[in-house]
C-alpha cells in the first residue's frame, strides 16, 4: 500500500463518508507531506470551524474571530492555486502551514485536502465565508498586477488583514461573461476610472474592503473587458447590501451598486482589453475547488442517509432491510465515488502539467467535472432527502443536515459558471483541441510527408 495504514487497523467509517484514501485502501496519489497535511487540517478546521458550523448557518453569520483565527494560523493561503507564491510568502515570514508542509512543497493535491477538509460539514456557507476572497479575488493580482501594485494590495490581503472577493457577475450578465455593463471610464486628466454599473451574487461583498472587479474599459464583446482593484467598504460612491439565498446563508451574497467611483488609473490588473483572458484562467481554479468541496457535501449527504437507514425502523424492520432503500444508496454511492475518481485523477493531472498545459488540455474537462459535481450531489441530497422522509424535509432535528444539503444544491449548479454552460464549454473546448491537433497532422497539399 502507498501512504496508508491496513484497513484492518483502522476504525471503519460510514460507508461513503470518507474517500477511500481515508479508509486505509492504496493510493498512488498521496505522499506523506499530503498525510500529514490532511491530518494537521483536519484537526485545525474541525476545532476552529466545523463544531459551530450548523449554529452558524443557523444564525446565518460565522463570527468575525473566526476569519482572523485562520489568517493567523495562514489557514487562508491554501485557498490559492498551486503552485503558491513562495516568494512573496517568504518576504511575509510564511514558511509553512500548521508545520505540516512547507510552501514550496505545495500542490494541488494539498489543495484538493484543503478543499475536502473544509467542506466536511456538509455546509456551504460556513466555509465561503472564509475562503471566497482569497481563492478567487487574490489569483488575478498574484498571476497578472505590477510589481507595484502587488506591493501595495498583497501584504494585507495575504496575512488576511483586509478583506477581498471576485466581483464579475451582474444582473444581466451572469456566466454569459462578455456581456459585462458595468463601465469604467477614464477621467479628463487620466489618472482615474470613474466606475458605474452593478454587481450581484458576490460572495463575501458585503465585508469585503477590496474587491477584483471585472469592467467595461472598451468597447463591447471580450476585448472591451479589464480588471481593476476597486476598494469597497465605506468607499464614496459604492454601496452594498446583503441578498437572502435558498442555501449557504452565511456567505455574505452581496448586491454592489456603482456609482461614479473614482480608482486611480494604477489600480488596473495587467493591461487594458485582457480581462476576459484574465476571468478565465482564473475560473478553471475557481470550478475545480468548488468540484472538490461539492463532493464531499455528496459525502455528508449520503452518509447522513446510509448510518440513518440503519437505525431507522419502518414496517417492523431497519431501513437497511429494504430492498429499495439499498438500490437507492447503490445508485447514489456509485455516482459519488466515479465522481471523487475523477477528482482526485484531475488534481494528480494538476500536478504533473504546467500551467499553459493544464489551462489547454483541462481546461474544457474542468468545466465538466464542475457540473458533473453538481449533478451528483443533486443525486445525494436528493437520495438523502427521501430517505429521511419528514425527517429530511424539516429544518431542525435528526435530517436537518439533508435539508440544508439540499438547498445548497442550486448554490453548486449556478455559481462559477452555470451547469449548462459548463456542459457547451466543454464540448466546445474539446472539439477546438481536437481539430487543432489533427490540422498539425495534416499532409501539406501535393506532399507526400505526414
Amino acid at each position: 500500500m502507498t501512504a496508508t495504514s491496513s484497513p484492518t487497523t483502522m476504525p471503519r467509517p460510514i460507508p461513503f463518508s470518507e474517500p477511500p484514501y481515508l479508509c486505509g485502501l492504496p493510493s498512488a496519489y498521496y505522499t506523506p507531506s499530503h498525510l500529514r497535511w490532511q491530518k494537521a487540517c483536519r484537526a485545525f478546521v474541525t476545532e476552529n470551524l466545523h463544531q459551530h458550523a450548523l449554529d452558524w448557518e443557523r444564525e446565518e453569520a460565522v463570527p468575525p474571530h473566526v476569519f482572523q483565527n485562520f489568517a493567523e494560523a495562514n489557514m487562508l493561503i491554501p485557498n490559492l492555486p498551486a503552485p503558491l507564491p513562495v516568494e512573496w510568502l517568504h518576504k511575509l515570514g510564511i514558511h509553512d502551514i500548521l508545520r505540516a508542509v512547507k510552501v514550496e512543497e505545495w500542490d494541488y493535491l494539498h489543495t484538493s485536502i484543503f478543499c475536502d477538509e473544509i467542506s466536511r460539514s456538509g455546509l456551504a456557507g460556513p466555509s465561503a465565508s472564509l475562503t471566497t476572497g482569497m481563492a478567487f479575488g487574490v489569483p488575478p493580482l498574484i498571476k497578472f498586477g505590477s510589481k507595484e501594485l502587488q506591493e501595495k494590495f498583497l501584504p494585507d490581503l495575504l496575512l488576511g488583514k483586509k478583506r477581498t472577493c471576485i466581483a464579475i457577475t451582474e444582473p444581466g450578465a451572469g456566466s454569459d461573461v462578455a456581456n459585462i455593463e458595468t463601465t469604467a471610464e477614464k477621467s479628463e486628466d487620466g489618472k482615474e476610472y470613474i466606475i458605474n454599473g452593478t454587481k450581484k451574487w458576490i460572495t463575501n461583498g458585503i465585508w469585503s474592503h477590496l474587491c477584483t472587479m471585472a469592467v467595461r474599459t472598451g468597447g463591447p464583446g471580450p476585448s472591451g473587458l479589464s480588471m481593476v482593484v476597486v476598494p469597497l467598504l465605506d468607499y464614496p460612491g459604492v454601496s452594498m447590501r446583503r441578498l437572502k439565498t435558498g442555501g449557504s446563508s452565511t456567505s455574505g451574497t452581496t448586491f454592489i451598486e456603482l456609482s461614479d467611483v473614482r480608482v486611480p488609473v494604477f489600480n488596473l490588473i495587467g493591461e487594458e482589453g485582457q480581462g476576459m483572458k484574465y476571468i478565465m484562467t482564473n475560473f478553471n481554479h475557481e470550478r475545480l475547488t468548488i468540484a472538490v468541496g461539492v463532493t464531499r457535501q455528496s459525502r455528508v449527504a449520503l452518509s447522513a442517509a446510509f448510518e440513518y437507514c440503519l437505525q431507522r425502523e419502518a414496517f417492523s424492520k431497519v431501513l437497511m432491510e429494504q430492498a429499495v432503500v439499498r438500490h437507492r444508496l447503490a445508485k447514489a454511492g456509485a455516482l459519488l465515488e466515479s465522481q471523487w475518481a475523477w477528482v482526485e485523477q484531475f488534481v494528480y493531472q494538476m500536478t504533473k502539467l504546467s500551467k499553459a498545459e493544464a489551462d489547454v488540455e483541462l481546461g474544457g474537462l474542468t468545466a465538466l467535472v464542475k457540473a458533473q459535481a453538481g449533478m451528483v450531489l443533486d443525486e445525494c441530497a436528493r437520495c438523502a432527502v427521501l430517505l429521511f422522509g419528514g425527517n429530511g424535509f424539516t429544518r431542525t432535528g435528526r435530517g436537518e443536515i439533508a435539508e440544508r444539503i439540499y438547498r445548497d444544491v442550486p448554490g453548486a449548479r449556478i455559481p462559477g459558471g452555470s451547469e449548462d454552460v459548463m456542459l457547451d464549454l466543454a464540448v466546445r473546448q474539446l472539439v477546438k483541441n481536437y481539430q487543432r491537433q489533427t490540422k498539425l497532422l495534416e499532409r501539406p497539399r501535393g506532399s507526400s510527408k505526414l
